[in-house]
């Protein structure tokens, strides 16, 4: 008797609790899919839900963007799995042998983990994250509760708040009394740089393993706190596409494992089924592939999850409604069903498959932990340049990645930067062991070349850490046993009754010093030869900061010299044992330059974006972002260092409007320009021409008997027909000279990620600082007539033009902002080159 009552009490409180929970609609005053919701709202609407329900739901805050929008997560289960959450988590990592303070119960939830809204302009789908949580929350749906039974459920409603409120508040201000579904309307003609990207127009969703961003670094150290065994990226894609869902396209990588692979069919049956029953279009198996470690849903593949995308139709263009090519009518309200749909129906299938998905992921981790993915066991990083390997160091922290240092033994691997076998000595080193829970993660940032399943695909094909850090590293088919790895501390002390200091400078850390110096008007020089000082050599480009001058500032450079950890030498006089002296000409003293960063209309966000976030988060450098369409001689009054990233310039086409910027660097101005806007000023006649190949040369003679039928192309293989054009991100071994200033810091060779095959014939007039030659492609796929035209020829250089200079890179030197490497080239250009 006293158990029937203490259950209708607690039905009786329940159900006055739930009382409590409003709709969507209710909560917000409008029917969902009438209008879009800005994101504080959405989080207004969740902090309700989680006061209502404290027993189903917890809300957490894992950071704030940019513009200060809260990021949450949202975990929601059963009250019995509630009242132990924190013992789930903890059990889920025990599956992964990430925590080992016990056994690991296989009896637990399994845990989905569901992303919406990573691009801002994709928008419906924040919309669907509140009618999900309703969904799962309300007692009037009893079937959510019986799948919670099973499963927790982790929901982050917007990845992108501020890439969301762009789109939303700029929609909401173009859109009428009622919405136009005229396509060609203004509310779907959405402005630069779209709401698809974070305030540093940043892709987050290609920045998952990278974590250059502040969003993606939040999310990451919840998401490897949970390890979801499902995990769930909503996307939007054009107007005119049907909706896409598991599986994949290929390639997949192949780490990814058969079970990984069959459940996607499975999950994607289950769609298809709710699909079909609502007569929706569909596809499968196309165009989205899982390869490129850093998206929503190869991370979380790679780290033992059923990792999936879904695209719904509407992106940037959709608005509340626009009609299609087919003449239909797509809502706001119809996005907002299809994801819906598939977020319950992936929660439906993880439900019912708790057991297998438990013992599958379980099985996953055991055979990484004792095992190891790939045929490498142990990567061992001998880098000397102390910054660089600090630089990936702090990667692999961030990644949850297990290291240590190996004994001082001798051992054969695989030597990266000579792609052969060598004996080498291991000790001091960096290493990562491939036999841990995040082997598959490790095989697949490390692998020497990437194996292509299918050569088209959907990204770049190259990535490997040893040349995205500049870090020399052997890949060792030995499991190595490993012990504590300590950081090196360079700092040395800082004698006010010294003549001088000497910097080394080898790598973005000390850039990062170098710009702190002159951003506290600390008197800079670096030398342009090596030289030998107290015994102690010296490379060129040693920074070099004289007491003279700087009397009244000694105590704050000793003070950044401990901030960055910078490696000082302190000197009692400018006599040189060898080289040059302090007073010579090839000793340059270092003008502080204003920078200026060309963006808006025309230029590529994302590569305006990774240049602003690179000198304001990383360097703490001001700079200065002029719109394109509005640069002149007038507005570079004062700018001693202009930047142009990818983009397509009309100045540049404007002979008298390229006049103008032509002699402002003639006047002492310098003009860095990169990727597209290399080949734009290349046809604009500044003394930078395109090399053109043979194949070039001839492509209009068909006089041959053997090129007559050139055109001749089925259509069916027009996807494969165009790969031999096509080099979506490859390694290239550039041999620099590393006696100009641009390459200080540098040895003789750099791996730059190729996306083009653009090159500069040399220049009699100018230094080809970095060049390419025959044979010098390390990784990634580059098709066949592409891969003909990346031979002998310049890549990266230096015009002089007057009194100023034009540098050029072919490629994007900080590709996304993770090509470590490339940061110092850039930096050396704005900071070195013409001083």
């Amino acid at each position: 008797m006293n158990i029937k009552l203490f259950s209708l009490l607690l039905l009786f409180i329940s159900n006055g609790l739930f009382a409590q929970l409003k709709s969507p609609d209710e909560f917000l005053g409008y029917p969902l899919g009438s209008k879009f919701t800005p994101h504080y709202k959405i989080v207004n609407y969740f902090n309700q839900a989680a006061a209502s329900l404290p027993q189903l739901m917890k809300l957490e805050k894992y950071g704030e963007t940019n513009e200060g929008r809260d990021l949450l997560l949202a975990i929601v289960s059963t009250p019995e799995n509630m009242a132990r959450i924190e013992e789930i988590r903890k059990n889920n990592l025990r599956l992964t042998g990430m925590l080992k303070d016990k056994p690991a119960d296989a009896g637990s939830p399994v845990i989905v983990w569901l992303s919406y809204n990573v691009h801002g302009n994709e928008a419906s789908s924040s919309e669907v994250s509140m009618k999900t949580l309703y969904e799962l929350l309300t007692p009037a749906n009893a079937q959510t509760k019986n799948w919670l039974k099973n499963t927790v459920i982790i929901i982050d409603p917007c990845l992108n708040p501020d890439g969301r409120d762009r789109y939303v508040n700029w929609f909401n201000q173009m859109v009428g009394k009622d919405a136009d579904a005229n396509p060609n309307s203004r509310e779907h003609s959405e402005p630069w740089p779209g709401g698809r990207v974070n305030h540093y127009n940043f892709d987050l969703n290609r920045d998952w393993a990278w974590q250059t961003q502040v969003e993606t670094q939040g999310r990451i150290k919840k998401y490897n706190a949970w390890m979801p065994q499902i995990h769930c990226d909503f996307h939007e894609q054009g107007i005119n596409n049907p909706y896409y869902f598991a599986p994949a396209a290929e390639p997949f990588h192949e780490v990814i494992t058969k079970w990984q692979r069959d459940f996607q069919y499975t999950i994607g049956r289950n769609h298809a089924k709710y699909f079909d029953a609502n007569g929706w279009l569909y596809f499968t198996k196309e165009i989205f592939d899982l390869f490129y470690p850093a998206y929503g849903d190869t991370y979380p593949t790679y780290n033992g999850a059923i990792g999936m995308t879904y695209e719904q139709a509407g992106h940037s263009q959709g608005g509340l409604a626009v009609v299609t090519n087919d003449g239909d009518t797509l809502s706001l309200k119809d996005r907002i069903a299809h994801h819906f749909t598939t977020s319950m129906s992936t929660i439906e299938i993880a439900s019912q498959n708790r057991d297998k998905l438990i013992s599958e992921f379980k099985k996953y981790f055991e055979e990484g932990n004792t095992n190891g993915t790939g045929e490498y066991k142990t990567y061992v990083v001998t880098e000397a340049n102390a910054g660089r390997r600090e630089a990936l160091r702090k990667f692999f922290e961030m990644n949850g990645i297990n290291y240590g240092s190996p004994s001082g033994a001798a051992v054969k691997g695989y030597n990266y930067f000579s792609g052969k076998e060598e004996i080498f000595t291991a000790a001091n080193s960096l290493a990562v062991s491939a036999l841990q829970p995040k082997s598959a993660l490790i095989k697949v940032l490390f692998e020497p070349k990437s194996k292509l399943s299918d050569s088209v695909t959907y990204d770049i094909t190259a990535w490997s850490l040893p040349f995205v850090y500049g870090t020399q590293t052997f890949a060792v088919k030995e499991k190595l046993p490993l012990g504590n790895y300590n950081s090196v501390n360079k700092n040395a002390a800082v004698p006010a009754t010294a003549y001088g200091y000497l910097v080394s400078y080898n790598s973005f850390a000390d850039v990062k010093f170098l710009a702190a110096l002159l951003n506290a008007k600390i008197k800079v020089r670096f030398a342009e030869k090596e030289f030998t000082a107290n015994g102690k050599s010296f490379q060129k480009g040693t920074i070099i900061v004289l007491k003279k001058g700087n009397e009244d500032k000694l105590q704050q450079f000793a003070d950044l010299a401990q901030t960055y950890n910078a490696a000082v030498t302190a000197v009692s006089g400018g006599f040189m044992d060898t080289g040059f002296d302090f007073g010579s000409e090839k000793v340059h003293l270092v003008k502080k330059p204003t920078v200026a960063l060309l963006t808006g209309k025309g230029v590529n966000p994302g590569a305006a974006g990774e240049v602003w976030h690179l000198f304001e988060q990383q360097l703490n450098y001001p700079v200065s972002l002029i719109n394109a369409d509005e640069v002149d001689g007038s507005a570079l009054k004062g700018i001693d260092v202009l930047i142009l990233p990818d983009g397509n310039y009309k100045f540049l086409k404007d002979k008298d409007a390229a006049a103008e910027i032509k002699m402002w660097v003639q006047q002492g101005g310098k003009m860095i320009v990169l990727d597209n806007a290399t080949a734009q000023v290349a046809k604009a006649d500044w003394g930078i021409k395109l090399k053109k190949t043979d194949d070039d040369e001839k492509k209009d003679d068909k006089k041959d008997d053997k090129n007559i039928y050139v055109d001749v192309k089925r259509y069916e293989n027009r996807e494969r027909d165009a790969v031999v054009n096509n080099i979506p991100g490859a390694i290239y071994k550039v041999e620099l000279d590393n006696s100009h200033p641009l390459a200080f810091g540098y040895d003789n060779n750099y791996y730059s990620l190729k996306q083009s095959g653009d090159m500069y014939e040399f220049m009699k007039d100018g230094w080809n600082v970095g060049i390419i030659k025959k044979e010098n492609q390390t990784s990634g796929f580059v098709g066949s007539v592409t891969r003909e035209k990346i031979k002998d020829g310049t890549v990266m250089g230096v015009l002089p033009m007057g009194s100023g200079a034009v540098v050029f890179f072919a490629d994007d030197p900080i590709f996304r902002n993770f090509w470590e490497n490339g940061k110092m080239l850039l930096a050396n250009a704005v900071f070195l080159v013409g001083q």
